[in-house]
């Protein structure tokens, strides 16, 4: 679903673990780490996409998890222009509601074979700043955003660092709503 100002609503996850480690998945035949995270449907609330993506991308069931927290706002990024398809109407970029969650059985890994098309062929456990230096550029700072308002949450003291060297970093918008 896109919203009128060209951005499709999303819901981003990041599944912690007892050790207060952060999972990330590597793209199908890319060497691109990210968050799981997913399109909302339209008529579909933010949590009930969190609960189908978590479902699809990582195999994981309700009971498996606990919701700790979600941002207060909306998050969103631009895509870059390279990544942009013309369409009615266009989208450029997501506007994502945040999610944190705490696997409750640490023997729970993840499977990539209960959606559709499988988003992930590996995963690994992260620190919060590891999270915002391995994924792409143009969310990092969407990353550094939600993870601030996370840490204190999962009683961590870092903080994701504001600059990562070598990158040019956008800022990412809190929307209301």
């Amino acid at each position: 679903m896109i919203d009128a100002d060209g951005y499709r609503l999303n819901v981003g996850i990041v599944v912690a673990n007892a050790h207060r480690e952060l999972l990330m998945g590597k793209r199908v035949r890319r060497n691109a780490w990210q968050f799981p995270q997913g399109g909302i449907d339209p008529g579909e609330a933010p949590q009930d996409a969190l609960w189908r993506e978590l479902y699809e991308e990582l195999g994981f069931e309700r009971d498996q998890l606990e919701v700790i927290g979600c941002t207060r706002g909306w998050l969103h990024y631009r895509l870059p222009q390279r990544f942009l398809r013309a369409g009615t109407p266009q989208c450029i970029g997501q506007k994502q509601k945040w999610f944190l969650l705490r696997l409750l059985d640490p023997d729970t890994t993840p499977r990539f074979d209960r959606g559709p098309r499988p988003e992930f062929d590996a995963f690994r456990w992260v620190g919060l700043s590891q999270a915002v230096r391995d994924v792409v550029g143009f969310k990092r700072e969407v990353y550094r955003c939600a993870l601030n308002e996370f840490a204190p949450m999962l009683g961590i003291d870092e903080r994701p660092p504001r600059r990562i060297s070598g990158t040019r970093g956008r800022r990412a918008r809190k929307m209301a709503g």
